[in-house]
């Protein structure tokens, strides 16, 4: 052996291909990218969901109260049409008639509609039949409201008690 020559036994060099490392590296990167991408959608789909979960909680809630305050509302009209003539027009029931008003104008703002009666078809999704009238039509329609009913959207918090003429 001569001075200056390397001892050391050479190691076989392996050649690297860069071109299939780029190539598995885009494909891992790709499939990393889709399943980001599902994950946000799963992730938007499950706020949309607990949004509108919430929402409609919130419509069952203020469906219940409403529901616990209509006996009040009720028993403020019906002192009202009680009402003596010789008293309609002195204050203290201009103020009740006020706190009705309000009452109307406070459900309305809360979505909370009164169920349509007199002169409509009548409709057992909508209405509760207290009396059947013989009438001359073949339709059965609404003839006298007994009881106020109310709805919030599509959901009925309680059916209005009507008298139907058929």
């Amino acid at each position: 052996m001569e001075i200056g020559e390397n001892t050391m036994p050479k190691k076989k060099v392996e050649e690297v291909n860069y071109q299939e490392i780029s190539e598995q590296l885009a494909v891992e990167n790709a499939q990393l990218n889709d399943a980001m991408l599902r994950e946000r959608a799963d992730a938007m789909n499950v706020r949309k969901r607990a949004e509108e979960e919430k929402l409609k909680l919130g419509g069952f809630y203020k469906a219940m109260v409403v529901k616990e305050l209509l006996p009040t509302i009720d028993n403020f009209e019906r002192a009202l049409k009680a009402l003596p003539k010789d008293l309609e027009n002195n204050d203290f029931i201009k103020g009740i008639e006020s706190v009705v008003k309000q009452f109307a104008q406070t459900l309305n703002k809360l979505g909370v509609e009164r169920i349509k009666t007199v002169g409509e078809h009548f409709d057992p999704e909508l209405h509760e039949a207290v009396t059947m009238e013989e009438g001359d039509g073949e339709q059965e329609i609404v003839s006298e409201e007994l009881q106020s009913g109310y709805k919030l959207g599509d959901l009925v918090i309680r059916h209005a008690m009507v008298r139907v003429k058929s």
